[in-house]
């Protein structure tokens, strides 16, 4: 009964001893005195206590509802249908065959856990690159969200970065700008950053996800030019398993074409997984002395343990 943490009346009475009469004699005190809770209507009713299960979780009308996964969940099914908040989880649930209400709490103490990384709507992996590099050149390392987070996989903006790029679709690129430029712009104007560059593409599609989300950011900042050189074979960074093996990728394709010098810069690219493009493109930036002072680097996503890579954008 333990490892149940919501159970029917009948369940409920049975687990005690008693009958069913005698135990609704004392459910509503019970639930009175806020010690339990309830969930549905008749004849589906489960019966939980308070303190074990997330606060947002409620019923209305027979219709589980949860903030958290309202807000923060999104989920791109097989044929490409988009679905977002309780549609998608409910959906995620069927398909894994596990029981909503109990995966409803997982996921909120979850999501939790991961969400006390940010600060202020940023999560500072800093000390990670530090612990991946001799030597680190940028001040400070920035991303929005979590690629993926434990068990239930891509978060929402982890969803839409990779589709937004697989597919070459322009309305979710924008959906994307549209849900970062606030942190984007705050985060502008609390480090004082004079000028933004946005790290290329290796691999030349149609529809350049870094290009498309340059020009929706619009930020009115000047731009440090930064070009990928082509190769006779392409090598993607997300092919290579080895952080020196990025390194090396980073060090030799891209080159920085700028004569200006600027106090503060901001390095933006779409996921950080080594880190290694940002770290390399920052010493580039230095080397040609056109940071006078620090060089922050965001992604859209970041992954979670260490720098492990993310093979997937």
């Amino acid at each position: 009964m333990v490892t149940n943490k919501q159970v029917t009346s009948k369940q409920l009475a049975k687990y005690l001893g008693i009958s069913r009469q005698a135990l609704f004699k004392h459910l509503p005190k019970l639930l009175e005195e806020g010690k339990i809770g309830k969930i549905g209507r008749p004849p589906v009713v489960y019966y939980f206590i308070k303190d074990q299960i997330v606060s947002t979780i409620k019923s209305q009308d027979n219709q589980i509802e949860s903030q958290i996964i309202e807000k923060n969940y999104l989920i791109i099914t097989p044929t490409g249908e988009k679905l977002i908040g309780m549609e998608g989880f409910k959906y995620w649930c069927d398909k894994n065959k596990l029981p909503l209400i109990k995966t409803i709490t997982e996921y909120e103490k979850t999501f939790q856990k991961y969400d006390k990384y940010k600060k202020a709507g940023l999560i500072d992996g800093t000390y990670k690159l530090k612990h991946s590099f001799d030597k680190v050149y940028v001040n400070k390392i920035f991303y929005l969200d979590f690629y993926s987070i434990e068990r239930f996989g891509k978060t929402k903006l982890g969803w839409m970065l990779l589709y937004a790029k697989q597919s070459q679709n322009k309305i979710l690129i924008k959906e994307i700008c549209e849900s970062i430029q606030k942190k984007i712009n705050e985060l502008l104007v609390k480090y004082n950053i004079n000028a933004v560059s946005f790290v290329p593409p290796t691999v030349k599609r149609e529809i350049q996800l870094m290009a498309e989300i340059e020009n929706n950011l619009n930020i009115h900042l000047p731009i440090i030019n930064l070009q990928k050189i082509k190769t006779d074979l392409i090598v993607p960074q997300k092919t290579l398993s080895k952080i020196e093996d990025r390194v090396e990728n980073a060090r030799q394709t891209i080159m920085v074409n700028n004569t200006r010098s600027y106090d503060n810069i901001l390095l933006i690219d779409d996921a950080i997984g080594s880190g290694a493009t940002i770290n390399e493109t920052a010493k580039k930036i230095r080397e040609k002395k056109i940071a006078k002072n620090r060089i922050y680097g965001l992604a859209i996503t970041g992954s979670f343990k260490g720098f492990e890579i993310i093979s997937e954008v």
